[in-house]
């Protein structure tokens, strides 16, 4: 068991928590504009299409954003990055940043990142990404 807090899968997002614990990283993209989108919605949030499908990502991205928190939360040993990644296909999620030292110095804006799963509990595997440390990665 996790002092961590959990997300709750829903019939929206079970795809997406099944592909985690599959070690993919799953998306959705909608038919009609071809817009690939997350977080996990029934619909497309560009265009209100419900003809959307799921696809496996490449598990690429590119950190955009972070803060690196300082003060314990539940289940997270400080500092950690919450971080914005930018994937191949277009999206953005929040994660965290690993195998990976936390500070300014190390996390680089634009940075190449992989993701990586983290089982939690039986129900739960979290992706969070890492740095890509060679170009066959």
């Amino acid at each position: 068991m996790t002092d961590r807090i959990l997300p709750k899968p829903t019939p929206e997002t079970r795809h997406y928590w099944d592909g985690a614990k599959e070690g993919e990283l799953r998306l959705q993209r909608c038919g009609p504009c071809g817009h690939a989108y997350f977080p996990p919605r029934p619909f497309c949030p560009e265009c209100s299409s419900r003809d959307v499908s799921v696809f496996r990502a490449s598990g690429r991205g590119r950190l955009h954003s972070y803060v690196i928190n300082n003060l314990g939360a539940p289940g997270l040993k400080p500092p950690f990055a919450v971080a914005l990644v930018e994937l191949e296909e277009g999206p953005r999620m929040m994660t965290n940043i690993v195998e990976c030292e936390q500070t300014p110095e190390a996390l680089v804006l634009d940075m190449p990142l992989k993701v990586v799963f983290e089982k939690v509990t039986d129900e739960i595997t979290l992706p969070q990404f890492r740095p890509i440390r060679t170009a066959s990665e």
